[in-house]
Formats: C-alpha cells, sequence, structure tokens
C-alpha cells in the first residue's frame, strides 16, 4: 500500500527550489522527504517540536533560525536586518531546495526573484492570517539590490 504524502498547511512553490509553509507536523514527514530538502528556513522565535528537529537533524537538513516575532503584528523596524538575511539564504542556490517556515500563517514571502510587485503583493494578501497596511508598506520598499544572488537561474 503506498504511503499517503500529506504536505503541511499553506504548502506552495514560491520559486523552482523555494517552498513555503507554516510549521511542520509528523504526518508531513513523508512528504518533506520527497522534497530532498538541504535546508528549511524558519522565520518565527518558536521552535520546532523536538520530533521535528530529530527529523530535520537525520536527514542532514540545515536548519536557519530568524527570529521575527511573527506575533507583534507587523514585519517593519527590527525585522528589517532578518529579512535581508533570510533573502541571503534564499537567493543562495547552495540552499536549494529550501522549505521557508512560518507558524500559523502569520507571516507571507515577498519574493524578490523574478515576480512583479504585484505578484508579490497579492501573494500577501491570499496567505497572510491579516493583511496589514504596514506590512503592504514594508514590503513594497524592500530593495532587494543589495543582496547579491548566488543563484544559477
Amino acid at each position: 500500500m503506498e504511503e499517503l504524502l500529506t504536505p503541511p498547511k499553506n504548502f506552495a512553490m514560491v520559486e523552482s527550489g523555494i517552498y513555503r509553509s507554516e510549521f511542520v507536523e509528523s504526518s508531513n514527514y513523508s512528504f518533506l522527504d520527497s522534497l530532498n530538502l538541504r535546508s528549511i528556513l524558519c522565520l518565527c522565535k518558536e521552535s520546532h517540536s523536538e520530533a521535528t528537529e530529530e527529523f530535520i537533524s537525520s536527514r542532514g537538513i540545515r536548519l536557519f533560525q530568524l527570529n521575527i516575532d511573527c506575533r507583534k503584528g507587523s514585519l517593519v523596524g527590527d525585522d528589517e536586518e532578518a529579512i535581508a538575511e533570510a533573502l541571503k539564504i534564499l537567493t543562495d542556490s547552495t540552499n536549494h531546495p529550501v522549505l521557508i517556515q512560518y507558524q500559523s500563517g502569520k507571516v507571507s514571502i515577498a519574493s524578490q526573484f523574478s515576480w512583479s510587485m504585484a505578484a508579490i503583493l497579492d501573494e500577501y494578501q491570499r496567505f497572510s492570517a491579516k493583511a496589514r497596511v504596514s506590512d503592504l508598506r514594508f514590503i513594497s520598499k524592500l530593495d532587494g539590490s543589495s543582496i547579491s544572488c548566488k543563484c544559477t537561474c
């Protein structure tokens, strides 16, 4: 009997080799195995469960933990440096395939790749638990030009 592959909540492909989802649960492990992940980029202060940390470690997946406060209601302020660091991680193809994780859908991933600003803002509004004007302004002002891309695309 074939094993059922269950993706994490709010799973989607952002770009080739870049995925995003909420935190994973044990029911998602087989699905994650199918992605052959090299890295997981966690955008929240909250830690994974012990079981998930063991799963990540046992697969040799590199875990990047950026401490963006998902509960404070905005991406502005101190989070700018963390978001810049996230973009550096994402543009380094040696980290691909990579899964971007956040807790409970509270943070949207603004891609500075080949997406138009309209597509980025649409992604945020569709998958954000509560779209905020301050976040939309912050995303619109992101400048990816200072980030050197190490992609092979």
